[in-house]
């Protein structure tokens, strides 16, 4: 039961930690899961669904206020409307080709090997990103141009390849087609919002013959781990890559992904 609570906790600081940093949830996961075995019968795609929540919800609640003051404003402000249009905007690509190819991307996408190789090629792009001499036409997110919206949306698409990272993926289109670090970031916090609760609820569904009451304790404990890390690095993630941009994150991708191959290499 112990070591049960510690796979939990790991597992929550995990989810928690990487989901709205570039580094790829899902990857990081995917390696846990192989090389630790912290996905087996008991800590299967219902638990790590529940515990996404806690990401989910974090985010939320850091947010809570703006998001408020938003859809108060929505029926006399055009430019509120224009907003939730666009991040609805941006949101439609990934979840209409999620939607259709789910069972191939489960199937075939979801491998370690590919995962390992895309952590290593993101980092390079992160660094990349880094390096470019942009000339940032927007910083604040909820300004952006829809053309704008629907271009982050498109490329966040790419995201559905494991190792790939949907934050990742919305900063670098985000600054690519005009936006300053600060209001690409935070962007990736409002797009993230549609997107997670809308792959929450899919995941709910394909999942629901697994979930149960059963190991309320341990699933709690992944629940809280993941609220309280995603709650810190929504809180300091801004700041951060306004000042220090990516390049710690993109040296964490590319060790990772390194490793990773080394140890798939020496022991499959």
């Amino acid at each position: 039961m112990l070591f049960d609570l510690f796979k939990a906790c790991v597992l929550g600081i995990v989810e928690g930690l990487t989901e709205y940093l570039p580094v790829s949830s899902t990857g990081h996961l995917l390696l846990m899961d192989h090389f630790f075995g912290f996905d087996d019968d008991e800590f299967g795609k219902a638990f790590v669904v529940l515990i996404q929540l806690g990401a989910i919800l974090a985010l939320l609640s850091i947010y809570f206020v703006r998001l408020w003051k938003i859809a108060l404003a929505l029926p006399n402000d055009a430019e509120a409307r224009r907003f939730v249009i666009g991040v609805l905007i941006a949101f439609l690509p990934a979840a209409v080709i999620g939607a259709l190819a789910y069972g191939v991307i489960k199937s075939v996408l979801f491998n370690v090997w590919i995962v390992c190789i895309m952590l290593i090629v993101g980092g390079l792009v992160l660094f990349w990103i880094d390096r470019l001499d942009l000339k940032p036409r927007y910083y604040d997110a909820t300004r952006f141009s829809l053309p704008m919206y629907l271009g982050i949306g498109l490329i966040q698409c790419i995201s559905m390849i494991p190792g790939v990272s949907r934050s990742g993926a919305t900063i670098v289109g985000a600054m690519l087609l005009g936006a300053d670090r600060r209001s690409a970031a935070e962007f990736s916090f409002y797009l993230a919002m549609p997107t997670m609760v809308g792959a929450f609820v899919y995941e709910v569904y394909k999942s629901r013959a697994e979930l149960s009451a059963g190991n309320g304790l341990i699933i709690a404990v992944g629940f809280v781990t993941s609220f309280i890390a995603g709650w810190i690095v929504v809180k300091t993630f801004l700041d951060y890559v306004s000042r220090h941009g990516f390049g710690l994150f993109a040296w964490w991708r590319i060790l990772v992904g390194a490793l990773g191959l080394i140890g798939l290499a020496l022991i499959g």
